[in-house]
């Protein structure tokens, strides 16, 4: 997610947050409202419409990236009117949006919208990616049901519900819903288990390790006003360390005001990082910030992969054009345009692309993302043995002489 907290200047920022924290953080999830088959469908109608008026006058492209956008209206009105629920109506409103085909166009629900602000969600605690044509476990959530229940990095999940992944379309489980899982441990041998989803936290992680030599690890998983401070006093308790690997390999992204500050980390002066691009063709240049900046002065690395998206996509590009940071990984999400919040009737939200990005190159992000210098394939076998390939490489790449 990049958001665009970045229009506003220091003094207005801070009061900003001064105005938001009077509203807080909701206690207690929204209340499905009882509603009569045509309280419903007029319902559905007022979301939807508010839906398509906002992406009608704020997407950042006026031609709709090609898109016949009243078309869409049409095409996709009749569905969101008949729709039984709140998770069948914005499943419709989210295949339209998907028609712009552009990052940052996303319509929560009012419960999924209570999740992301309360960062809790009902999960079983398993993170997975495809390598080698199969799909494999890779991240338990300490304290979760996977957890508990015996699962490691390493498995390979068959099945879902009775159905490969591939074939089986992922719906959110519910606290206490039960699902089951075909697996295949780390000797290949059948594992059934049926995992029930609780509430668990989906904040950002951090982490900061001294690795050999010297070199000192640090994860942040998003660019917020919390990771950013986290990463100025890490810097600055190691700023005499010969170099720094920074693992961006969980990082969804988030603030550019956050991105601003952190990339200025790294630099003795003020650095461009790219441009935003408004509806009306108006461009606005972009800078890192210096204030109170570790000035950070030793070699870098960035761990990369699809799951490095927005703001981190910014971050690696900025850092590898002017010259501070090797790229190791995989290829980026490729997801980089500035996004706004909205309200919708009933408690739910859309969050909208509003401006596009060039980068530092003239070129856009979006949809191409950011290649590694280093691109390491994904291997079962290094899952399996608990190895880091990319830190890996990256150690052997700050170990080379500078160019």
């Amino acid at each position: 997610m990049l958001s665009v907290r970045h229009r506003l200047s220091g003094l207005a920022f801070a009061a900003a947050l001064l105005m938001g924290g009077c509203v807080g953080v909701p206690t207690a999830p929204p209340v499905a409202v009882a509603m009569s088959a045509e309280e419903r469908a007029e319902h559905n109608l007022r979301v939807f419409d508010r839906a398509w008026e906002l992406v009608n006058e704020k997407f950042f492209d006026a031609k709709f990236r090609g898109t016949d956008w009243p078309a869409m209206r049409q095409r996709y009105r009749p569905e969101a009117g008949q729709a039984k629920d709140d998770d069948a109506l914005y499943g419709v409103v989210n295949r339209m949006l998907g028609e712009l085909k552009e990052s940052h166009n996303f319509a929560m629900t009012p419960q999924r919208k209570f999740e992301s602000q309360t960062q809790q969600r009902a999960r079983v605690g398993l993170g997975f990616q495809k390598m080698e044509g199969r799909w494999v476990v890779t991240e338990i959530t300490p304290a979760s049901p996977a957890e508990e229940a015996g699962v490691k990095a390493g498995w390979l999940v068959q099945a879902r519900a009775g159905r490969p992944l591939d074939q089986a379309p992922f719906t959110p489980p519910k606290a206490g819903e039960p699902t089951a899982y075909e697996f295949l441990d780390e000797r290949d041998q059948p594992r059934a288990l049926t995992l029930i989803a609780r509430d668990l936290s989906t904040a950002d992680h951090t982490e900061a390790r001294v690795l050999a030599d010297g070199v000192v690890y640090l994860r942040f998983d998003g660019f917020d006003t919390k990771s950013r401070r986290w990463l100025s006093e890490q810097l600055k308790a190691h700023r005499a360390a010969r170099a720094v690997v920074v693992d961006l390999r969980h990082n969804h992204g988030g603030l550019f005001f956050s991105l601003e500050f952190t990339l200025g980390e790294f630099f003795t002066r003020s650095m461009s990082l790219g441009t935003f691009v408004r509806r009306s063709g108006a461009q606005s240049e972009k800078d890192t910030f210096q204030w109170l900046s570790a000035r950070y002065a030793g070699r870098v690395a960035l761990l990369v992969d699809q799951q490095s998206a927005s703001c981190a996509e910014i971050f690696a590009h900025a850092m590898h054009h002017h010259g501070r940071a090797v790229i190791v990984g995989r290829k980026t999400a490729g997801a980089v345009v500035v996004s706004q919040f909205y309200a919708l009737p009933g408690g739910g939200r859309l969050q909208l692309a509003i401006e596009d990005f060039r980068a530092l190159d003239g070129q856009r992000l979006e949809g191409t993302g950011v290649t590694p210098d280093k691109v390491v394939p994904l291997r079962l076998a290094d899952v399996r043995a608990g190895r880091d390939a990319d830190l890996e490489v990256a150690l052997a790449e700050l170990r080379l002489p500078p160019p």
